[in-house]
């Protein structure tokens, strides 16, 4: 074991011989014990449905800390999740975004070694602490190793009974986290295998309107204009619905088109925000015909649930856009600076009352870029008017 500290405050246990530090007072089999029931009461398959809160949960008890998290990082450097137990829903949320894998969070990820501290601050690696953020004291960091790769990190903070954190707490989160390791990557896989469902989900629907939908309206074209072609003109009402007919499915097929895009854009991972937004603004000018510009400055990679969300907030606005707003032309303004990421789509369209109250329940697509937003811990702002056009103004916090 490793077991590094600071000043460390050594908890005392009574006993008849008088006391003794508490390393000694607790055999290993009772440490083995407690473990076993902190895992027991799990459940025995550790269903996906709130693992990492119950894991982190079931860590903050083992100890008696007053605050427990998990976090799993990504292949990015930073974390595809971070589960809190002891903190409120409201103070998570006014914490605002994940935290990055810097600082001590970091280095156990990356040493692969706990780590204890009677107060996290004096530690060289402590950066800051979010406003809303509880100040915490007392610390203890013990990562997860499944067949020696480091695959996630508890974290605990602030012992209950206002004591610090010793040997035999750093011994129960080691084992502990040697009993759960599978349960933790489990929980990785079974977000990585929701995500790529919902992918696969998208590419499949994409697949299917292309070679069904798609082409019973091409062919719906086609015989329109046969239709024309027979009818002459010897029929002019005829000859009119006909060709009514004809642009309703050509407007249809260009429609699905723009919709197989949207459920199959580019590849972010690899073509990152801006050039996979311009490549988006390529096809939905050549569906709609609307003259779509993008400008960018501080353009530079983000991290990859970033580059998703505002991805599709942009695609999102643009398609209220084009569809709805009837407008002669729309902008797209994307700004990165060290800390914010400002997007803002405007158009010159027919524009809305953003305050009606019917509004959310024809186009839920605002509450979806709200909730995407806030999810990133930043804001939407929904700007229009009758005949004044529209404005959709998405910030976001980055991480430097």
């Amino acid at each position: 074991m490793t077991g590094i500290g600071s000043g460390f405050c050594t908890t005392t246990w009574p006993s008849s011989t008088g006391s003794r530090d508490r390393v000694a007072a607790v055999p290993g089999d009772s440490t083995s014990r407690s473990v076993d029931d902190a895992v027991l009461s799990l459940g025995v398959d550790l269903g996906a449905e709130g693992r990492l809160e119950r894991l982190a949960e079931a860590a903050r008890g083992l100890v008696g800390a007053r605050y427990a998290a998990i976090g799993i990082p990504d292949d990015q450097g930073e974390f595809a999740q971070f589960v809190t137990s002891g903190l409120s829903d409201e103070v998570v949320a006014a914490i605002g975004p994940l935290p990055r894998t810097h600082g001590l969070l970091g280095a156990i990820l990356q040493d692969g070694k706990a780590y204890r501290s009677d107060d996290i601050r004096s530690d060289p690696r402590f950066v800051w602490w979010p406003a809303a953020h509880p100040r915490m004291g007392t610390f203890l960091g013990v990562p997860v190793d499944l067949d020696g790769r480091v695959i996630g990190a508890f974290y605990l903070a602030d012992k209950s009974d206002g004591g610090c954190f010793d040997e035999v707490d750093q011994q129960m989160i080691e084992a502990f986290a040697a009993r759960v390791a599978l349960a933790v990557e489990n929980a990785r896989l079974h977000e990585e295998a929701l995500e790529l469902g919902v992918v696969e989900e998208r590419n499949r629907l994409a697949r299917e309107l292309h070679d069904s939908v798609t082409q019973t309206l091409f062919t719906s074209v086609l015989l329109s204009e046969t239709g024309l072609t027979l009818l002459g003109s010897d029929h002019p009402e005829a000859t009119a619905e006909l060709r009514r007919s004809q642009e309703l499915a050509r407007q249809a097929l260009d429609e699905m088109r723009s919709m197989i895009f949207e459920l199959r854009p580019p590849e972010l991972a690899s073509d990152g925000l801006v050039p996979a937004l311009r490549k988006h603004v390529e096809i939905l000018q050549r569906v709609h015909g609307v003259p779509i510009r993008v400008t960018a400055a501080g353009e530079r990679r983000l991290r990859g649930r970033t580059e998703r969300e505002v991805f599709r907030i942009v695609q999102e606005a643009l398609g209220n856009a084009v569809r709805h707003a009837r407008p002669t032309a729309v902008d797209v303004i994307i700004e990165m600076t060290a800390s914010r990421l400002t997007v803002v789509v405007s158009d010159d369209g027919v524009g809305f009352d953003p305050s009606a109250p019917q509004l959310r329940a024809r186009h839920l697509g605002l509450t979806s870029m709200e909730e995407r937003a806030g999810a990133l811990g930043g804001t939407l702002q929904v700007t229009s008017a009758r005949g004044e056009g529209s404005s959709i103004r998405a910030e976001v916090p980055v991480d430097t």
